[in-house]
């Protein structure tokens, strides 16, 4: 099983080394920043399974940092916030941002253990959610395609090739009411070629604005 990687970035060392022992007790391999500058490095070099982020720092506090991975598409791990001065306007506006969670200081250990492995737990169900959707769509997107067009997918490449040129033209022969000079200037070829390669695959222009495939 993979070890989850874990940033604790906050600026009082007592809170870094305590959550390090904890997280690290319970199999987390943890890293730790005492301020933005060394998330930022990082989270650069590579991307933590999830973050621990305190609210309050001198540098650059916690919210302008998710801000700041929100605006350059860095924020894909889950951001858990910390804070000893929380309000719930600043919960919101990180909620807002990005932030899947806040933790108020003092920090129970039921409460971080809870709370961290509900946030892993969420990303790796949705990275595999989303996987699973992605491949049906696939299979939904080709198989109605095939359905649609009746490609022949089971065919050598090269008539597999020229089912599909013969779909293509037809199509745009339609499209544009047979006008080769719009249909190529559209499809980007030189007139010649496009009359040349209907001939090829036997489409014949004909009256009715239609085309023959022969």
């Amino acid at each position: 099983m993979t070890i989850q990687k874990i940033l604790v970035v906050d600026d009082e060392i007592g809170i870094r080394e305590l959550l390090a022992e904890i997280l690290s007790d319970e199999g987390y391999q943890v890293e730790l920043a005492e301020g933005a500058e060394q998330a930022r490095v990082i989270r650069n070099a590579h991307e933590p399974d999830l973050v621990l982020l305190d609210i309050w720092m001198p540098d650059t506090d916690g919210i302008d940092l998710l801000k700041e991975w929100a605006e350059q598409d860095l924020l894909t791990m889950p951001v858990v916030m910390m804070s000893g001065h929380g309000t719930i306007e600043t919960a919101v506006e990180a909620t807002r941002i990005g932030a899947v969670d806040f933790l108020e200081k003092p920090i129970s250990l039921q409460k971080l253990l809870a709370t961290v492995a509900r946030a892993i737990n969420t990303e790796v169900n949705l990275v595999q959610e989303v996987a699973l959707e992605s491949q049906n769509n696939l299979t939904v997107e080709i198989a109605g395609v095939e359905k649609q067009y009746a490609l022949p997918l089971d065919l050598p490449l090269r008539q597999a090739r020229d089912y599909f040129d013969s779909i293509y033209f037809q199509y745009h022969l339609q499209k544009e009411d047979e006008n080769i000079t719009r249909i190529a200037e559209k499809i980007g070829v030189e007139r010649t070629h496009l009359y040349r390669k209907l001939k090829q695959l036997g489409i014949k222009l004909n009256k009715r604005g239609q085309a023959d495939n022969h």
